[in-house]
């Protein structure tokens, strides 16, 4: 058993920050189950939504996050959030982080701000279009060499170690977590009075999704099985603009670029978001999601088209040159091309129920950025508001879980006991099962549902559990096999909760009910297990 301070599971914006912070007060086992830089914080593109502008307010900003959110959004959430994000933007700053400038007329440089679907104002801090690899960088230059936190890549957390689990007749609470080395393929026992889940999303438990591989739920799963509270995991947010490519998987084509004038053209060459919402191509993301879906089935097209070929070609290569170049590796030059695009998964607006400060209902666990539901988005998350919560929330969970602590309480954590198991004869067994559930989750549980469709993913979910549990009891613990244990029981949450709200609200649209029920369901969904 080795102890820590602070056991830190995620190596994204939200989980980097607190690391840091954290580090100055104690030790750091930073733990994250690819590389340092696997994450969806990595991948991010658009920028950090903060109130900069003289022209803008943060009024305005909490109003447009109300405003997606469709009535759930928690609004002492909303403005903790808001209010807090220059302080946090200026730490970033200090940090050596750089953000685009532009000249203005008098000669003077200012930030470059852009705007997204939903923003009223131009509020998107940005580095080109590569912010989240550029905040990533940032955050693991501060981490490097850092003497008070050890890194420990390629360690895949498997369950956290509870003081129920234990039986102890006290306060259920969370004491420990095991971690699959992946590289030795021993299971070690870390023991922590503040353990912090920062594991970001699960876009992978859909077939198609702009997230990268990492991102299979694991911290929902986890906080679930150590009986945390969950809420609203129906609110699965698609992006309406992934690259249609047959050689191309998860690449996002960001919102910036319909925010910087960008159409949307059917199969036609016609533009048709008018006939959906006034906002046009600045409509909130699941207006505009469930608009090429409806253009889709409708021609029966496999695409829509994001043309920006009318903006001069300088900017456009100036503005996006990440996506202009790969775009142009795979043939399409968005100067003079429209660029083929569909809907993906893309972001969990729900997650591990928390409170402003990240702390769980399970006392010694926070869980802080997109794993996370603090209230902030509601039914719909508005466009790059994912990385200002993830500072913010960082900062009030160091906050909280660093001041006046008591001395830590002496547990004798017992090891990980395998039992009589074997290694995994039959891989092709859980590579099945991953695309089973992914597809059966796209096809079922997509960006318009029913209630026929969800039982039905519902019972094969209940069948697929009990072969995945028969695996992970019979066989060596592998990464494979813990990120489908884990995507089957995020996939079930999803499931469950999208069942249980009679309505049509946000990210979450069904035919059988497609009106919003206020009276009913203007309250979080929430599931713990029983």
């Amino acid at each position: 058993m080795r102890e820590f301070d602070y056991v830190v599971i995620g190596s994204g914006i939200a989980g980097l920050t607190f690391a840091l912070k954290a580090a100055g007060k104690g030790s750091v086992a930073l733990i994250t189950k690819r590389g340092r830089a696997d994450s969806n914080t990595a991948w991010a593109q658009g920028g950090v939504a903060c109130v900069t502008s003289e022209e803008d307010s943060f009024d305005l900003h909490i109003r447009d996050t109300v405003t997606a959110g469709a009535g759930l959004c928690h609004e002492d959430a909303v403005r903790e959030i808001i209010t807090q994000g220059p302080d946090r933007i200026s730490e970033l700053l200090q940090l050596g982080m750089h953000f685009d400038r532009r000249e203005t007329m008098n000669g003077e440089s200012e930030l470059d701000l852009g705007r997204e679907g939903g923003h009223s104002k131009r509020r998107v801090l940005h580095f080109q279009d590569s912010t989240g690899m550029e905040i990533e960088r940032t955050l693991l230059d501060q981490i490097a060499g850092h003497p008070g936190i050890e890194l420990m890549e390629n360690h895949m957390a498997v369950d956290f170690i509870t003081t129920g689990k234990l039986g102890y007749a006290m306060e259920n609470s969370c004491v420990g977590v095991y971690v699959l080395n992946e590289e030795s393929g021993e299971v070690e026992t870390l023991r922590s009075d503040v353990n912090v889940l920062a594991t970001g999303g699960c876009g992978k438990v859909y077939l198609y999704t702009t997230n990268p591989d990492v991102a299979t739920g694991d911290g929902v799963a986890m906080a679930w099985r150590a009986g945390g509270l969950i809420a609203n995991m129906e609110f699965i947010q698609f992006h309406p603009t992934c690259l249609f490519h047959p050689e191309v998987k998860s690449f996002l084509i960001s919102e910036v670029v319909r925010g910087e004038g960008g159409y949307l053209l059917d199969a036609r060459g016609r533009r048709f978001m008018e006939k959906h919402n006034s906002q046009k191509e600045l409509a909130p993301r699941d207006v505009v999601a469930r608009a090429i879906d409806a253009e889709m089935k409708r021609s029966g097209s496999k695409c829509v088209f994001l043309d920006i070929t009318h903006k001069p070609a300088d900017f456009v290569k100036s503005r996006f040159p990440n996506i202009y170049e790969t775009c142009l590796k795979h043939g399409i030059d968005i100067t003079k091309q429209p660029i083929p695009v569909v809907p993906a998964a893309h972001y969990q607006c729900g997650g591990v129920k928390t409170d402003l400060n990240g702390e769980t209902s399970l006392r010694g666990l926070f869980a802080i950025g997109e794993v996370a539901c603090t209230g902030l988005h509601g039914a719909n998350r508005l466009a790059s508001n994912s990385l200002l919560e993830g500072l913010v929330v960082a900062h009030n969970a160091f906050e909280k879980s660093s001041r006046n602590r008591p001395p830590r309480v002496a547990f004798d954590l017992p090891e990980w006991r395998p039992g009589h198991v074997s290694d995994v004869d039959e891989m092709v067994v859980i590579s099945h099962n991953w695309e089973e559930i992914r597809r059966l989750m796209w096809d079922y549980v997509g960006i318009v549902r029913t209630d026929k469709r969800l039982q039905r993913a519902a019972t094969r979910l209940r069948n697929l559990h009990t072969e995945v549990q028969e695996f992970y009891w019979n066989f060596k613990i592998t990464t494979d096999l813990l990120e489908l244990r884990n995507l089957v029981t995020v996939a079930s949450l999803v499931v469950d909760c999208a069942l249980n709200r009679k309505e049509s609200r946000g990210l979450h649209f069904t035919l059988d009910y497609p009106d919003r029920d206020d009276a009913k369901f203007l309250r979080d969904t929430t599931m713990r297990r029983t």
